[in-house]
């Protein structure tokens, strides 16, 4: 086949699996990609959510392992909140992101000085630095009454902590 030669599209299951083959997916998430392309038919919207029922029957998409996903990889830099917030955002349902959250042991204080020395280290020197430190942390899910308690009372090198 000569190289200028255009490929035939591929169907909406191919493209689907070529998706999930690379990562998990959240089945709201993989619906939009596969949408958006738009050349799918009239009936696009249709074929995706039969496709995605199919997909989740096989074991190919499950909310439930994404949502794992995201909580084995977020946390330790993130609040159990801004997680949270994170998987509502990627449509996953609140059954799977309760599980999903409910089975690692996540305490906010704990990963926020963990962050907070390893990002920074050392208390701000100035105003402009605690800004700056407050709206990582911020970023990142914490309360502002956390950080702030944070920030008065550092840990020091000693491993102390700010309980």
């Amino acid at each position: 086949m000569p190289a200028n030669t255009p490929r035939p599209p591929k169907s909406l299951k191919a493209r689907a699996i070529a998706l999930l083959a690379r990562r998990d997916y959240s089945r709201a998430d993989l619906r939009a990609k596969l949408v958006a392309s738009g050349d799918h038919g009239a009936d696009g919207a249709i074929d995706a959510e039969t496709l995605l029922d199919e997909l989740a029957a096989l074991g190919f998409l499950s909310d439930t392992r994404f949502a794992q996903s995201v909580v084995r990889q977020k946390t330790g830099g993130y609040s159990k909140r801004a997680i949270g917030a994170t998987l509502k955002a990627r449509g996953v349902g609140s059954d799977a992101a309760t599980d999903a959250l409910a089975s690692v042991e996540i305490d906010d204080l704990d990963a926020m000085v963990a962050l907070w020395r390893r990002r920074f280290g050392k208390p701000p020197a100035g105003d402009k630095e605690k800004a700056r430190q407050v709206r990582f942390l911020q970023s990142r899910g914490f309360a502002l009454s956390a950080i702030f308690k944070l920030l008065r009372n550092p840990p020091g090198d000693d491993g102390a902590d700010v309980r």
